[in-house]
């Protein structure tokens, strides 16, 4: 684990690719700006948080967390959530500076960098891991060995928490701008979970409501426009991302009842260290 390095990246403002993408699971740093200035208020964000909040709820109250793990914390936003309104003790990690920096700025705490590869902790340190929309990240095959060492730091009985893209029908300009290498289905994920030792208590999909409208953006209207990966992160007038924010709105009331989503562009999962 290491300190947060002065490092060099994007500048504010840039939405193209500055240089070649790794294979390593890294995520381009010129999102990280988009990121920080959008996450609070715009409509993906805010409904998927949601979502997500009501998917792990049931089972996070259930049992003491004492020690929590977020890989692939990005800006942060969410772990300085779950530390300022739910009162975890999570502890955010990510592979960028860039990243990091945003977090430190508001005040997150515990933050620290290094890799999900090599994560630099014991051997069930952790009541609770964490790691949203990383594992698409890494070419595949890669993801395993990621998902293994989440696995590895739970203590048993601990909760690992999942988010990934779903649906390779739906990858975008937005998916290669911020160099997604691949997606997933329910009957993968669920699989790749009990290869390393995690019993999955819950999978759905979410993000289902808007997949048709998607769907129509990214292989109709996308491909005939020809322009080049770009971020999906654009603002919109207030009436649109209030509208684009109800039907996840829904969505985190029909998964926050038990009820299960059978598509979508995202998957949820929770499982338990056995």
């Amino acid at each position: 684990m290491s300190p947060l390095p002065l490092t060099t990246g994007a500048q504010p403002g840039h939405n193209r690719w500055p240089s070649e993408p790794t294979v390593d699971g890294r995520f381009n740093a010129a999102e990280f700006s988009n990121i920080a200035r959008f996450e609070e208020t715009f409509w993906w964000y805010r409904g998927m948080r949601s979502i997500l909040l009501r998917f792990m709820r049931p089972y996070v109250s259930r049992r003491p967390i004492v020690r929590a793990l977020e890989a692939g914390c990005g800006t942060g936003y969410f772990s300085r959530l779950l530390q300022t309104e739910e009162h975890m003790p999570v502890m955010p990690l990510d592979l960028s500076g860039e990243g990091l920096r945003y977090g430190v700025a508001m005040g997150l705490e515990r933050a620290s960098q290094g890799s999900i590869l090599e994560l630099p902790f014991a051997s069930g340190t952790f009541d609770l891991a964490m790691s949203f929309d990383v594992l698409q990240q890494f070419e595949r095959g890669a993801e395993r060995r990621a998902l293994a060492e989440l696995a590895r730091v739970l203590a048993r009985g601990g909760l690992l928490a999942l988010r990934a893209s779903a649906c390779e029908a739906l990858r975008s300009r937005h998916s290669d701008f911020v160099c997604e290498r691949q997606r997933f289905t329910r009957p993968r994920l669920r699989a790749m979970a009990e290869e390393c030792g995690i019993r999955v208590l819950r999978c759905t999909y979410a993000n289902t409501l808007l997949a048709p409208v998607a769907l129509a953006k990214f292989r109709l209207w996308e491909p005939l426009t020809r322009k080049p990966a770009e971020t999906g992160i654009q603002p919109a007038p207030p009436w649109l991302n209030r509208l684009l924010y109800l039907p996840l709105a829904w969505e985190a009331a029909w998964v926050g009842a038990g009820h299960d989503l059978p598509a979508g562009q995202s998957l949820l999962l929770i499982g338990e260290k056995i």
